[in-house]
């Protein structure tokens, strides 16, 4: 809130108060008596102030109108919104109050319904969620907020004691500072309630799809808190559950809403600031649980977000050892423990200070080998009750219980001047979508190798180069500027023999150095995309040395 200062000083003699959320309300309406504010109220407003034996006055009185259509109708008519629009050094507009018996409202309290709350709620009908939509609230508020010069507008209960405390010290005025601040906060209230209302209906009326996605986190009985801002404006990118991937629709304006859940303590650089903001998804690492351990950082949150999404590409039990986004490791096991143990396997040294990920729960072995070196964060979706007490003898340890998210949806990338949106990668690659374009046929455990290194190569920084056998990484080469730089890397780094590996890119070798290079290490089959303009040559490279290579046709490109 703006610091009061003398200029513009408004006193508050009328205050119109409707509220759908009644936190603080009473004591707020108590102390304004105080000042001698008269109180015009609505509804259920109105009766819990009457309860609480503060006299109030029905807005009925004032607009000599009754509330109809089951309360649809009430606060929308021109005594109402006179008395806020009224420009008060305008001689004109007050004499037009005065001929019509428009009486100025000073103040105007009004929080909406709680549509955000209701659509929230499981199989709630279409119906229900319609009649949650607020029209006299907004207007209300945007009257007010247009005419901050002379009306202050409260939307969040959490205004209330500086108002109050600003009133005392200037004798139950209200600067204009506070009143622009309150105005601004307004119409960030209203604009965020809109476009809740719009992803809702993008979701229900084209689809009837009971899930929904892109709707504002956060409950109670408005569009969001202080703490929402809005992007965008004029449509919404619809991601219905309904709707497969090459369906999702890109309009030609998008928006959404995100409400702050978390101030870091700094961001990617300690010189950065930052926070936490969710979108109203139920499930992934914004919505994680933190069992034990300090609080997570920005980087804490981007690793652990590569480190789920890998494991969660997984049918069978699966580690992920992730160092800056990209894996140190990752492992299959019969057990977590197991599957831990590969993934460490991989690259001990690189294992020091990461992010591990489950994708089952973790039993209390697993548990303690994960402490045998310094971690991070630990993620899975649950902990038996043994695995979490010995977690939590490393109390700087975060430990994460979270959801899986696998739903189809939309992922944006922001950019200088704009933003870049795209349908999730969620492609997952089947044992039939491969074409073996060598004269030698990929062994059982080969095919087992190759569709395990392409899963994680779709999870590693491009230009990607992967060594794996059918349960293990053994070597990674990430984020090169040249795909046989890459090549080169991944061998050099592997801790263990690369020799009858195979080996994944995520997006075809141009020129055949690369098969050259990975057939030095004594590689057995490669898993590539394909599509180059000089896919013949790379072909008959892995030929000469006696190679399979198989065809995706599909790229995993990662930046």
């Amino acid at each position: 809130m703006t610091q009061p200062n003398d200029s513009g000083l408004r006193k508050i003699k009328r205050a119109l108060i409707s509220v759908s959320d009644k936190t603080g309300l009473v004591d707020f309406a108590r102390s304004l008596k105080k000042f001698n504010v008269e109180i015009i109220s609505t509804g259920g407003t109105a009766t819990t102030l009457r309860e609480a034996r503060i006299e109030v006055r029905d807005v009925a009185e004032v607009t000599g109108f009754p509330e109809m259509m089951d309360g649809r109708v009430k606060t929308l008519h021109p005594r109402i919104h006179g008395a806020l629009l009224g420009l008060r050094e305008n001689q004109e507009h007050m004499r037009t109050m005065r001929d019509h018996g428009i009486e100025p409202i000073d103040m105007v309290v009004v929080n909406l319904y709680p549509f955000e709350k209701t659509i929230g709620r499981a199989g709630v009908t279409r119906e229900e969620a319609i009649e949650q939509i607020d029209i006299g609230g907004p207007a209300m508020i945007r009257s007010a907020a247009k005419n901050s010069q002379d009306v202050a507008v409260i939307v969040l209960p959490e205004r209330f004691d500086s108002v109050l405390k600003e009133m005392i010290s200037n004798e139950g005025s209200l600067s204009l500072n506070t009143r622009n601040a309150l105005a601004q906060e307004a119409f960030g209230q209203t604009s965020c309630y809109d476009m809740i209302v719009t992803a809702y209906l993008a979701g229900v009326f084209p689809h009837k799809s009971e899930e929904r996605t892109g709707i504002a986190a956060g409950g109670g009985g408005g569009a969001a808190t202080a703490d929402t801002f809005a992007i965008g404006a004029g449509g919404i990118l619809r991601d219905s559950p309904s709707k497969s991937i090459e369906e999702l629709s890109l309009p030609d304006y998008a928006s959404w809403t995100m409400k702050k859940s978390l101030n870091l303590r700094y961001g990617e650089n300690p010189h950065q600031s930052a926070a936490l903001y969710l979108t109203g998804a139920k499930s992934g690492i914004g919505n994680a649980e933190l069992l034990s351990g300090k609080e997570m950082s920005f980087n804490n949150f981007v690793d652990a977000d590569a480190a789920w999404q890998l494991v969660c590409d997984f049918e069978e039990i699966a580690c992920a050892i992730i160092k800056h986004t990209n894996p140190a490791g990752v492992g299959l096991g019969n057990t977590a423990e197991e599957a831990y143990k590969k993934a460490l396997a991989t690259d001990p040294v690189s294992a020091f200070g990461g992010i591990v990920a489950f994708n089952q729960a973790v039993d209390e072995p697993a548990a303690r080998a994960v402490i045998e070196i310094f971690t991070e964060v630990v993620i899975a979706p649950d902990y038996a009750d043994e695995a979490l007490e010995v977690l939590r003898t490393k109390k700087n340890l975060r430990v994460l219980r979270a959801t899986a998210d696998r739903a189809p949806g939309l992922e944006y990338k922001q950019i200088s001047g704009g933003m870049l949106v795209q349908t999730r990668d969620s492609h997952r690659l089947k044992r039939d979508d491969l074409r073996i374009v060598t004269k030698r046929q990929p062994t059982e455990e080969e095919i087992r190798a190759l569709l395990f290194a392409w899963t994680v190569c779709k999870h590693t920084k491009s230009n990607a180069i992967v060594y794996t056998r059918a349960d293990q990484t053994v070597g990674i080469g990430a984020g090169q500027m040249s795909r046989v730089d890459s090549v080169k890397l991944g061998a050099t780094r592997a801790q263990l023999p690369i020799k009858g590996l195979v080996l994944a890119s995520d997006a075809f070798f141009p020129f055949r150095d690369g098969i050259d290079e990975a057939a030095k290490h004594g590689i057995s089959a490669v898993i590539q995309p394909g599509g180059s303009v000089r896919d013949e040559e790379v072909i008959a490279a892995a030929n000469e040395h006696g190679l399979t290579m198989v065809f995706t046709g599909i790229r995993h490109f990662k930046h």
